[in-house]
């Protein structure tokens, strides 16, 4: 007897099997006839077909070579449905307008919103189902996350859909809801700012400090600080998870313009945050093997171990503080705070 042949599924998707209040979702969701939108993770097409209906090309990404193949006959009669055998985090996005409706593996939900949200196009829509906590922390819910910081300057995050969890096969242990993360134009912080605006976010939510204030004193010293938060009527105490985005954008908006040895004093903090999320391994067991679903569904997920990762990777314990050349830098810095006043 020849030996079972290991599936290559992911192990963290759970499929959609019932498109109650989808297809509302997606009449509602502004598609037009003339877009052209991707299904990441297509699965059985559920997703598929309803988009098939609505817009002018889907190109379906599938990464397993079985689900792949199940889905080229399911739609081989629809001319406007391409599937791709392929693994998204590695497919080179296109240089023309499109849309992403998808019904991802909850472990790759991170990158592929970095992958998405930092491409050179990006897509103008994108509804993405994912665990709820995931959700939560792109909209900033209950409170401000570095994930949304960087995110609202250039997209609206919002929740527009809660699935029920038997909406799916097999059934998650945890709840899902669509989120639409939607193209800003223009965006709030302009193109060439972009990095700027990042590794500021980035130092000053990472720092490990207790408030904003002394976040911001390891970075700028005491003075500029204490201006800095002036300027905008900033609480020194204030979490920073406790200051809404509009706050951190003015914030920013006044930093963008402090001279250059200030600005300085972030640079590449994103660099190596990215560099330590790329150590961390997480362990994602939301589900019983994909191995189960090729047939008919023989026993349910495992119970959940590990609820989503919200917790930020902050930068490296042992970094030492630079020397700071304080006294010219805090002196165009005090022209410039009273330029602003």
């Amino acid at each position: 007897m020849a030996p079972r042949r290991t599936s290559t599924l992911w192990r963290t998707q759970n499929f959609l099997h019932r498109t109650t209040g989808i297809e509302r979702l997606i009449v509602r969701s502004g598609l037009n006839p003339s877009d052209v939108v991707y299904d990441i993770g297509a699965g059985a097409g559920v997703l598929t077909a309803l988009l098939a209906r609505r817009v002018a090309r889907v190109i379906a990404i599938e990464k397993d070579e079985a689900l792949s193949r199940q889905l080229r006959r399911r739609f081989a009669d629809q001319p406007n449905v391409t599937i791709r055998h392929a693994d998204f985090m590695e497919y080179r996005l296109p240089r023309a307008p499109y849309k992403v409706v998808a019904n991802p593996p909850f472990d790759i939900t991170a990158a592929l919103v970095a992958k998405l949200t930092g491409a050179v196009m990006p897509p103008d829509d994108v509804l993405l189902a994912l665990q709820k906590e995931a959700a939560n922390r792109y909209c900033g819910r209950p409170r401000e996350t570095l994930a949304s910081l960087l995110l609202a300057p250039f997209f609206e995050a919002s929740i527009v859909h809660r699935f029920r969890r038997d909406d799916f096969v097999p059934t998650p242990g945890v709840d899902v809801v669509m989120l639409r993360l939607r193209k800003r134009g223009p965006p709030l912080v302009a193109h060439q700012h972009r990095r700027l605006y990042r590794d500021f976010v980035v130092a000053g939510f990472t720092a490990w400090r207790p408030s904003i204030g002394l976040a911001f004193e390891r970075r700028f010293g005491p003075r500029v600080t204490q201006r800095l938060l002036a300027a905008v009527q900033l609480d020194r105490d204030r979490r920073p998870s406790g200051v809404p985005f509009a706050t951190w954008l003015r914030l920013f908006e006044i930093f963008s313009h402090l001279p250059p040895a200030m600005r300085g004093r972030v640079a590449g903090a994103g660099v190596r945050l990215a560099r330590q999320q790329g150590r961390l391994e997480k362990q994602h067991r939301t589900r019983a093997p994909r191995d189960d679903l090729i047939g008919p569904l023989r026993r349910q997920p495992h119970e959940i171990a590990d609820a989503f990762d919200n917790a930020l990777a902050r930068e490296d314990a042992g970094e030492r503080s630079r020397p700071w050349v304080v006294g010219r830098t805090n002196e165009l810095a005090d022209r410039h705070f009273a330029a602003v006043r």
